[in-house]
């Protein structure tokens, strides 16, 4: 007599927790569809709205931390800003990094390049229909054919055009061409070498500047003599800032790259690092040019 309620209960039990199973699973597929339309109109509006995506490339001897204060500035201007890693391992391969990034955001992209930067964007560029603007922040504009070692040579006054060992530490590593070595600049002055701050770093205080030292980035000494590809400057607008203490790329070839590449030129007063001593006149360059896209 006892059994017949037992079952009856356990079987009702069982439908309750078989309903309540149901209705969550409902719940849960009217969240996930109110989810991902969320989603969908947060990525239209980030991606799709009046305000292109910005790319920020660092150089050799650096990583994308360099860029942090110019970050900041246009993040508060309401721009969405990416800063990936630049391998530093050859003009080719780094572009295609690059390229293989900005195909992934949905839109109109700036893309900016400092120093070495500026040899990954020309070339990456020409792979990213999506990409309408180029800035360069004291950095190369090559035309094809051009390395950046045939630039650092072709005006007067680069210090990292001495004989290497007096001023970079040269560390091999693995699965790189035959007898190609990472290149680390050297903190101290050596002979016509200024050392790091005064070289790489000038007008960054001394404290930071050995921060930078510290966190460096090496960059592979081959990639100095790889050719530039065909560039995208000859067709896409583009933007260079040019200061005029710069030690690594002299502000002469800086102006003489800019003009060749018809971009519009904003001299600014400091070395090699404007991206972190003069942020504001690095960033309203940049919005300028994103001001153009549509």
């Amino acid at each position: 007599m006892r059994t017949i309620p037992l079952l009856r209960t356990r079987r009702a039990r069982a439908l309750a927790a078989s309903c309540a199973l149901a209705a969550a699973a409902a719940v849960f597929a009217s969240t996930s569809q109110v989810t991902a339309a969320s989603s969908t109109a947060v990525a239209a509006e980030t991606h799709t709205g009046e305000k292109p995506t910005i790319v920020l490339v660092h150089g050799a001897w650096a990583d994308a931390s360099s860029w942090n204060a110019v970050i900041g500035r246009l993040q508060h201007a309401g721009y969405t800003v990416y800063a990936p890693p630049n391998p530093l391992r050859g003009v080719s391969y780094d572009a295609q990094t690059l390229a293989s990034f900005v195909a992934t955001i949905p839109g109109p992209v700036v893309l900016v390049g400092h120093s070495y930067g500026g040899m990954v964007i020309t070339n990456a560029a020409t792979k990213s229909p999506n990409v309408k603007a180029l800035v360069y922040d004291d950095a190369y504009i090559p035309a094809e054919g051009e390395t950046v070692f045939q630039v650092n040579g072709a005006e007067p006054g680069s210090c990292v055009t001495a004989e290497p060992s007096t001023f970079l530490n040269l560390v091999p590593y693995p699965g790189g061409p035959a007898g190609d070595v990472d290149a680390y600049l050297k903190w101290a002055p050596n002979g016509a070498y200024q050392g790091f701050q005064d070289c790489f770093a000038n007008g960054v205080p001394a404290a930071q500047a050995r921060l930078l030292a510290a966190g460096q980035r090496p960059f592979a000494v081959s990639a100095g003599s790889e050719p530039s590809g065909a560039p995208a400057w000859k067709s896409i607008p583009s933007w260079a800032v040019v200061g005029t203490t710069d030690h690594v790329i002299v502000p002469a070839e800086q102006r003489s790259m800019a003009r060749r590449a018809n971009a519009h030129i904003t001299e600014v007063k400091a070395g090699h690092l404007s991206l972190i001593t003069r942020p504001d006149a690095v960033t309203r360059v940049i919005t300028t040019a994103a001001e153009t896209v549509r």
